[in-house]
């Protein structure tokens, strides 16, 4: 922990996945399928977490007695684990939680990592989410970086990155953020590897179940929009994301 994020990110990849990530559990729950998927085909997965959730998201830990370093020690375990499972690299800023704040130092720190990793794709939160202000928080981090690592006067003498999508995961409670789908992804070939790292977040264990279903019911959606090309059979998981920036393409499809 505390390590400079610029010392340990993956080398730079035309295919690398950048993941913005508010708590430890954040990445696995709600983006776990899209990593694991993309580690499979052989490309690198960098996975930010601003913080651990150790105020707002470790009760059964502090339940147990744990004191605020050891709940930290605990998150951290638990990620590392999870980002194993899913062949991700981990790195950690230990930003303080409820509230996360957004300052310049973490800006600055993760426009080191956009521009050390040089993301083809962006995963983040949401911009609304009312029920954790963290997530929203989360948000503007990772888009304010990313503008930022594209700015030749910001950090000068380091190579700015290009414009790279930025895809939204879906919230915990979908129908108060104003979360609207247009990508459904397909993850039942990992779904086994994404569950094998849910269970690594043994604090949260009350949601695996419930991360489940929402694999199950956004499969069923994805099997009734794929039509027959895809080959999606009854027991196909999905992730759902929405983008922030229009699609660029030479044709639809």
């Amino acid at each position: 922990m505390g390590k400079r994020a610029m010392d340990i990110v993956a080398p730079m990849s035309d295919q690398s996945l950048l993941v913005v990530s508010a708590h430890v559990g954040d990445f696995v729950w709600r983006a776990g399928g899209a990593i694991a998927l993309h580690t499979a085909r052989g490309h690198p997965v960098t996975v930010v977490c601003l913080a651990y959730g150790e105020r707002g998201e470790s009760a059964r830990f502090w339940r147990q007695g744990l004191g605020l370093e050891q709940v930290k020690e605990a998150r951290h375990a638990e990620a590392e684990a999870a980002a194993k499972v899913l062949g991700a690299e981990l790195l950690t800023f230990d930003a303080d939680d409820y509230p996360l704040v957004e300052t310049r130092e973490l800006l600055d720190r993760l426009v080191v990592v956009y521009r050390d990793v040089r993301p083809a794709v962006v995963i983040t939160h949401t911009e609304r989410d009312p029920w954790n202000r963290d997530h929203e928080t989360a948000h503007s981090i990772a888009t304010q970086s990313r503008i930022m690592a594209q700015a030749a006067g910001v950090e000068p003498g380091t190579e700015v990155i290009g414009a790279p999508p930025v895809f939204l995961f879906e919230p915990h409670q979908t129908e108060y953020s104003g979360f609207m789908p247009d990508v459904l992804l397909d993850i039942s070939e990992v779904w086994d590897q994404k569950l094998e790292a849910m269970r690594c977040l043994g604090g949260q264990e009350h949601l695996w179940d419930y991360y489940t279903d929402v694999a199950t019911r956004r499969g069923v959606q994805a099997m009734r929009n794929s039509g027959p090309n895809l080959g999606l059979v009854t027991e196909a998981k999905a992730e759902a994301y929405q983008r922030v920036f229009p699609q660029v393409t030479r044709e639809l499809a």
